[in-house]
């Protein structure tokens, strides 16, 4: 761990855009399509100068883009996984990315947040938010100690099984 990791606590809200160097990995993956550089930097480099990061207590939100405008918002209640992943490349330039997953049924990530010098600290952040938004139906009970029905849906489950018991115990007793 390096001297400035541990002189500040780590703070997600200042992430609003990635690193500069995210720039500089750009241009070297499109300078390695070799010919495909015309098309490939462009994209790029207008995704770079847009992109935007926003973390508020109910999840995250990104955007980005100039002539199709692309935004995610998940909340910390949907994200299912999060993978840290670097490559050569990036490790050279100390950046990571973080993407989210979430049960959406994609094969991919719902989400990659780009352009990351602390990638460790923003993970176990998620995962912290992640465990205590599940955590608001388990502290959702009532003064009994049971939990409280959450929807109708629950409500109702719960009440054709207390009628099938009813149905169950007639039955056996004439029987």
């Amino acid at each position: 761990m390096d001297s400035a990791s541990t002189a500040a606590p780590f703070d997600p809200a200042s992430i609003t855009r990635p690193d500069p160097s995210l720039l500089t990995y750009y241009v070297i993956t499109s300078l390695l399509t070799l010919i495909g550089f015309v098309f490939v930097f462009p994209v790029l480099y207008f995704k770079y100068h847009t992109l935007r990061y926003q973390f508020d207590e109910k999840g995250v939100s990104m955007a980005w883009g100039i002539l199709f405008r692309r935004e995610i918002y998940l909340t910390y209640r949907r994200i299912q996984d999060i993978h840290v992943s670097r490559n050569f490349i990036q490790r050279w330039l100390g950046l990571a990315s973080v993407a989210l997953q979430t049960a959406s049924g994609s094969a991919g990530a719902e989400m990659t947040i780009e352009g990351i010098r602390r990638p460790e600290m923003l993970r176990d952040f998620l995962y912290s938010q992640m465990r205590g938004a599940r955590g608001e139906d388990e502290a959702a009970e009532t003064e009994e100690g049971q939990s409280a029905p959450q929807d109708e849906a629950l409500a109702l489950l719960r009440e054709i099984r207390d009628e099938l018991r009813r149905v169950r115990q007639r039955r056996e007793t004439s029987a």
